[in-house]
């Protein structure tokens, strides 16, 4: 599987999004999510929205703005397989296994769809979204969009691919060979 981050990865982050009229893809991500899926790779997104648990968007916000951005991937002839949020913060909600980089997301798709965490790969703007990867034995991408490019050179001291957006990730990944 590929897991994707979705604010700042998939879509435009203007923090914290609860309107479906704000929600905008970036360029090159329903391509490059078309040519993932096209070569047999399954897509799920997973995200942190700790909005919900500070109280600064409901969950019905949430679905509402997640239903759009799957109806944008459609409308460009593409599709998500599943996609898992953590309406958690650690400070208002306490710990819990599914807010990034907790794995709970991670092995419940693979479960799903009969993953194999070790031959997937994570692409996000955060290290947040990349640490899992290290954590299941896949491999992690970080992109330059969203806030990527004030971590990159963290990511790259860390031993991360860094490209500059999804397409360039998808690339990536399609021109290596699977196992």
């Amino acid at each position: 599987a590929v897991f994707l981050d979705r604010d700042g990865t998939i879509i435009e982050d203007p923090g914290f999004l609860r309107d479906p009229d704000q929600v905008r893809l970036l360029p090159g991500a329903a391509t490059a999510i078309a040519r993932l899926r096209k070569a047999g790779w399954r897509i799920v997104v997973v995200t942190n929205q700790s909005g919900i648990a500070r109280g600064l968007i409901t969950e019905a916000e949430y679905q509402v703005v997640a239903q759009t951005v799957e109806d944008l991937l459609t409308r460009q002839g593409t599709a998500i397989d599943a996609s898992f949020h953590c309406p958690h913060h650690p400070e208002v909600t306490g710990a819990c296994e599914c807010r990034k980089p907790g794995t709970l997301h991670y092995r419940t798709a693979a479960a799903q769809f009969g993953v194999d965490l070790v031959a997937s790969v994570w692409i996000g703007d955060r290290m947040t979204d990349l640490l899992p990867g290290r954590t299941l034995g896949g491999r992690s991408i970080l992109v330059t969009t969203g806030v990527g490019a004030s971590v990159a050179g963290q990511a790259k001291a860390d031993g991360f691919d860094v490209v500059e957006d999804l397409a360039a990730a998808a690339s990536m990944i399609l021109d290596q060979p699977r196992d």
